[in-house]
């Protein structure tokens, strides 16, 4: 909000990677510019329209790689960064790849030539020779007996293992090519082939399972999948996930799903990491994934807190637009373009206007292919009455709680001294069964947010109705302001045992917080303890939980051979 003089001043310079290594562009910018201010420069150079599919990505001084928050300062998230390189990538891969229009679904169509050179886009043999085949229809066109001679193809990096077979059958099936198919059909037809593999916008994470077995995790918009062998071998489905976690180095999920018998069943897998920094990427990816393909607008988009109770917190707030946003605008500026041909044909014929019934091609137009989830409701994401966590920052103070006013103007003394003796009548009335509350609420933990001072509106406007009342008149003490020979004066100084009226004493948020925190700690820290050194088999199934097994080999176990070894010492 606030720069300082010299922030003006400074420009950083960075060197931005396309997806063709040799492909650079220098940029500039300042030290208050966040990181959609370079995408967006970015793509207005490229001429992408469809920037939200898009992102930067970088790698940090530990060889952690990590995508570039557009919400948070470019040169803070870089800073230990030299020189300042950052790479073009495509974020999220559509499932339907056509959706994408121009420059847009050039790069994707680069996006997955890379893929399929770096091993990414995994595939059989056939596949892979069906891509490479159009992959050289589209750089060297037909094929020419004359100019296409001998293994012309071992000069174009295709694959990651590239084997003289396979340059045979891609150099076959390029000569069954139709001749003078236009290049745009060749890479369709390419983009056609990519997005019905398993392996489709997969970027792997190697990661190991309970059994130590190396595992790689991949996510897409259809959900989270692990590979083995090249070969998937689960898949959990957005729709299916209840919630996405990351305790240490071990990443979680919460499955919540139906069984073939129709009954709802809940399970949890975890996955062991190399490092915490990159479990922290592995969440991270997993939770702007799912928002991005589920969440119906960007608006309902709360902050998620990862991390367990022992390790680092981390929180995140999706920024940007998501998938069902960008289709819904793209069916929107049809509808207009079409109402507006419509309009000018009318004019042209010069035919009475008469209202316009919906389309019937763009009324088909739905989400059907996309997943459908329901993560909304069990992550918390939403409040009653249409309220969103994050959305409506500009709550009122008449909507957030009983106003209370402790000065009154002067020159309507009349008017407040029959104000106070209508509220001292009925706080006489109420005051056996009132008390004072802090008007403080919580959210869930899992969001991480606080809506402060909310309350119930028929309370503030009933108060509103008996006049406007002071704190001090309220716990009984006298206002300066009015008037002693006042019946309400004589009422607030009469004997307490004549008026029995109890004084309230006033709540303290902190006094009750503070033991709360301790009872809480040391009740998990007993229960923990109880259930790990249990040999009870009630308690088998949580012994052998992903988060139970992280916390004891990772904490109780060393800090119990500490203490263990400082009691021997003593008792020596």
């Amino acid at each position: 909000m606030f720069r300082s003089k010299n922030e003006g001043n400074i420009v950083y310079k960075c060197t931005v990677r396309l997806l063709d290594d040799s492909d650079v562009l220098e940029c500039e910018f300042q030290p208050f510019h966040k990181g959609i201010y370079l995408l967006e420069y970015l793509c207005g150079e490229l001429e992408i329209k469809e920037k939200d599919y898009f992102g930067l990505r970088y790698v940090d001084s530990s060889k952690q790689r990590h995508w570039l928050d557009l919400s948070k300062s470019i040169i803070k998230q870089c800073k230990e960064m030299d020189p300042l390189l950052f790479s073009l990538r495509v974020k999220f891969y559509p499932a339907d790849p056509f959706r994408l229009t121009g420059n847009a679904r050039i790069m994707l169509y680069q996006q997955l030539k890379r893929d399929l050179r770096h091993g990414r886009l995994y595939c059989s043999l056939g596949e892979a020779a069906a891509l490479g085949a159009l992959i050289v229809q589209e750089e060297l066109g037909d094929y020419n007996e004359d100019v296409h001679v001998g293994s012309y193809v071992s000069s174009i990096e295709l694959a990651l293992r590239q084997t003289e077979c396979l340059e045979k059958k891609i150099i076959e099936l390029h000569k069954k090519r139709e001749p003078g198919q236009n290049l745009s059909l060749a890479m369709d037809e390419f983009l056609g082939i990519a997005r019905g593999l398993e392996t489709y916008g997969i970027d792997p994470h190697p990661v190991k399972d309970h059994r130590g077995s190396q595992q790689y995790v991949g996510i897409n918009n259809t959900g989270i999948s692990t590979f083995v062998a090249g070969k998937r071998s689960q898949h959990f489905r957005w729709n299916e996930i209840h919630k996405i976690n990351f305790e240490g180095k071990m990443f979680i999920a919460h499955l919540s799903y139906t069984d073939a018998s129709r009954e709802p069943k809940k399970h949890t897998v975890g996955f062991k990491c190399p490092t915490g920094a990159a479990c922290r990427y592995l969440w991270r990816c997993a939770i702007e994934q799912m928002l991005f393909f589920t969440l119906p607008n960007s608006q309902s988009a709360a902050v998620i807190s990862g991390g367990g109770f022992f390790s680092w917190g981390t929180k995140f707030r999706y920024t940007g637009r998501t998938e069902r946003e960008i289709l819904t605008e793209n069916i929107n500026a049809l509808r207009e373009q079409k109402n507006n041909s419509n309009s000018s044909k009318r004019k042209a014929s010069s035919v009475p206007a008469t209202p316009s019934s919906p389309q019937g091609d763009l009324a088909q137009i739905r989400y059907s292919s996309l997943p459908r989830s329901t993560m909304s409701e069990p992550l918390g994401y939403g409040m009653p009455n249409g309220h969103f966590y994050g959305h409506d920052h500009g709550m009122s103070e008449a909507n957030g709680g009983i106003q209370i006013s402790s000065l009154e103007p002067v020159c309507e003394e009349a008017r407040l001294r029959s104000s106070n003796i209508d509220g001292v009548n009925y706080l006489a009335t109420q005051i056996g069964g009132y008390a004072y509350r802090d008007s403080v609420e919580h959210s869930s933990t899992e969001s991480g947010l606080t809506v402060n001072g909310y309350d119930h509106p028929r309370k503030h406007n009933e108060s509103r109705q008996h006049g406007s009342y002071s704190p001090n008149l309220y716990y009984g003490q006298s206002d300066g302001g009015v008037n002693s020979s006042s019946p309400a004066d004589s009422f607030l100084h009469a004997d307490p045992s004549t008026r029995k009226v109890k004084k309230f004493r006033k709540f303290h948020l902190l006094h009750a917080f503070v033991p709360s925190v301790f009872f809480v700690a040391f009740a998990m820290a007993g229960t923990a303890v109880f259930i790990m050194e249990s040999e009870s088999e009630a308690f088998e199934q949580l012994r052998n939980s992903p988060e139970m097994l992280c916390l004891r080999y990772q904490y109780y176990q060393p800090l119990k051979e500490f203490v263990l070894e400082k009691l021997g010492r003593s008792g020596k």
